[in-house]
């Protein structure tokens, strides 16, 4: 049953009469993602300019206690139509809007809207609700017992409008009697019924989703049959880097007298540049009088032909010894000899080194994943932990909605680490690599929020399902399509925060997220380190975030530390050569070293792999040898590379000097 609620405005009558602009209609509460919102404006006088007014939405607070703006629309060059409507709202809504606002942009309430003879920059944010140049105004509220108290008073508004989802979605509509009504939605139409019928224009793509080199077909379709004069629409496919040159076809469809549709064809070009996949957006810039679009701003996903493929496997399918550290020789030589509590801190004192370590900003992490977290599959995706999928780079979260989108996880998730004191680093918009402040050491717990060693990309779906749960004893994955090969990852990350942080511990059992500084289960965690190895894409990702913080993550570099702070070896004393990753190189010689064209090696294992590397990871040539060989490098850019010999599962690891 439809919920009626009649609220009365002052000075709606004398608005009308002197054919001022009033709020027709307003839907601020919708189900979801609020991505049906809308705001209409009704003039009595058709076509009626909108110059010199301003429409301005007022914060009311949850108790009244607000009457402070947080957004002004100047309506400066727009008209209403030939039924006296001017619509504002998503692009989701039917019609489409003449006046497009992001998803979740009107707030629910208790708040209010109003109508200036004004400009926007007359209110800039934080402006305080006056009737001076007043012309209209309405309070809403999702409930009765809520009302702007304040705001109503300072906008001489004596009734509040109630807008809500509860069973059917409603609106707040204004009557002819100067009343208005709380009922079923009804945008880009006189609320009686009236006025002229408009011939509405549907436009149905043949696909939302297309690979450059392929085609999408655009339907356009009329109520009834064009009268008078062909109907001619002119559009426009722009939409950040995607313009003009990314397709071939005609942007003027015409629908002839008689007719009711026609198709149009747009060619997305492959143009050989790897410009990462992007969207296209139709939009249909003008239409005659007697017309509406049912829809507009028509978004097709273009893939990315010419993407770049890395040298190693993704977590699902890993790989080993294709990436190598680029930790600094000497990065880890304080580790050597100790144990126990002296271990636990010569690691924290090379990983939280506040002559040293760079703190960015949050935003920053979008850019650092980005890279960090790139598929190696195709350089336009990011992968996600935990289902272990692959995603598009330009579906990052950037509103409420959460299908489909991937966002920042925090291993050591944000509840349990008590990263509020990190504010400061939560700045909205990225400054780049080159911008950072440093930290002041382990007891920088605020820098956890943007510590790139522990948040990864995910689906933004199983990253609310993940919620604080502690691993192994409560969080497990995905449970529709389990996955195993992100646990070793996971207690990586938590090992490194465990240490970085002094404030945050890993404890066994399933820690109350109440506590902060625990999260389990270590027993649990100690196992996954094991049983899913640290593989090339996370060494990859390491030696990335290296380049931005100046620190490491010690568990990837050395997967065996983690037994000698929590684990079977705790107390014993480390060695990095416990860690079963290299062997005695005191027979191997590399000679000339530095050299112009080529080197030799001698006094090699039998049946030793020899690879080179780029001093960023990146693998040049591998081969298999005996005792010695030489390799020719004339072709190679002078500088410094990583030589990797491999024999019978361990490693030894040189610098290369190209001159």
């Amino acid at each position: 049953m439809i919920r009626k609620s009649i609220v009365v405005l002052t000075l709606l009558f004398s608005l009308l009469l002197h054919s001022q602009v009033v709020i027709n209609e307003l839907d601020a509460d919708t189900s979801g993602t609020d991505n049906l919102e809308f705001i209409e404006l009704k003039s009595v006088t058709p076509n009626f300019s909108l110059d010199g007014y301003v429409l301005v939405f007022f914060n009311g607070g949850s108790a009244g206690t607000t009457n402070l703006s947080y957004k002004a629309i100047d309506l400066d060059g727009y008209t209403t139509d030939i039924n006296g409507i001017f619509l504002i709202g998503c692009s989701q809504v039917s019609p489409t809007p003449s006046y497009i606002i992001p998803v979740n942009t009107i707030q629910n309430g208790p708040d209010a809207i109003a109508i200036y003879h004004a400009n926007a920059t007359d209110f800039p944010l934080n402006s305080i609700g006056t009737t001076t140049n007043l012309i209209n105004a309405i309070a809403y509220s999702s409930s009765a017992s809520l009302s702007p108290t304040n705001l109503m008073n300072a906008l001489g508004i004596t009734s509040c409008g109630i807008d809500n989802t509860t069973g059917n979605n409603i609106s707040i509509q204004l009557n002819a009697n100067g009343t208005y009504t709380s009922t079923t939605p009804n945008p880009g139409q006189n609320n009686d019924g009236s006025g002229t019928t408009l011939n509405h224009i549907t436009i149905t793509p043949s696909a939302t989703s297309v690979t450059e080199g392929n085609s999408v077909v655009f339907t356009f379709t009329t109520e009834t049959p064009v009268v008078g004069n062909d109907l001619i629409m002119y559009m426009s496919v722009n939409n950040g880097n995607f313009n003009l040159l990314d397709i071939d076809g005609t942007l003027t469809v015409t629908i002839p007298v008689g007719q009711t549709s026609v198709t149009n064809t747009l060619l997305v070009v492959n143009d050989i540049y790897n410009e990462g996949d992007e969207e296209m957006v139709l939009n249909v810039q003008s239409i005659p009088t007697g017309f509406v679009l049912n829809n507009n701003f028509i978004t097709i996903r273009v893939n990315e032909s010419n993407f770049a493929v890395l040298p190693f496997g993704t977590p699902a399918n890993p790989t080993h010894g294709n990436v190598i550290s680029t930790a600094p020789v000497g990065y880890y030589s304080s580790l050597e000899g100790l144990s126990g509590i002296a271990l636990k801190q010569a690691i924290q004192d090379i990983i939280a080194n506040p002559s040293v370590v760079r703190v960015h900003n949050y935003d920053d992490v979008w850019d650092i994943l980005k890279t960090s977290d790139q598929n190696p599959e195709n350089s336009n995706q990011v992968w996600l932990i935990y289902t272990e999928t692959p995603r598009s780079k330009i579906d990052f979260q950037s509103g409420n909605s959460i299908v489909g989108k991937w966002n920042r996880e925090h291993i050591y998730c944000q509840s349990r680490g008590g990263y509020s004191t990190g504010t400061d680093y939560l700045t909205p918009n990225a400054d780049g690599i080159n911008s950072w402040t440093a930290t002041t050491g382990a007891n920088d717990i605020g820098a956890g929020v943007c510590d790139a060693h522990h948040i990864r990309a995910v689906d933004g779906q199983e990253n609310s399902s993940r919620n604080n749960r502690n691993y192994g004893v409560d969080y497990n994955g995905p449970t529709s399509t389990p996955t195993t090969t992100w646990k070793g990852d996971a207690a990586r990350a938590v090992f490194y925060m465990s240490v970085r942080y002094n404030l945050l511990n890993v404890i066994n059992g399933n820690p109350n997220d109440g506590i902060i500084g625990q999260i389990g289960d270590l027993a649990t965690l100690l196992t996954w380190n094991h049983t899913d190895s640290s593989d090339d894409f996370e060494m990859n990702r390491n030696n990335y975030i290296y380049t931005w913080q100046k620190n490491r993550n010690p568990f990837i570099d050395y997967p065996d530390l983690a037994d000698y702070i929590w684990g079977t070896h705790a107390g014993e004393v480390w060695h990095a050569s416990l860690s079963n990753t290299t062997f005695n190189q005191s027979n191997v010689i590399v000679y000339p070293n530095p050299t112009k064209n080529e080197f030799a090696i001698s006094g090699l294992p039998n049946q030793s792999v020899v690879s080179l590397f780029t001093i960023l990871g990146n693998k040049l040539f591998e081969q298999t040898v005996n005792e010695q060989a030489s390799f020719d490098i004339s072709n190679y850019s002078a500088g410094i590379y990583i030589l990797k010999i491999t024999s019978n599962g361990l490693t030894s690891e040189r610098k290369i000097i190209k001159e």
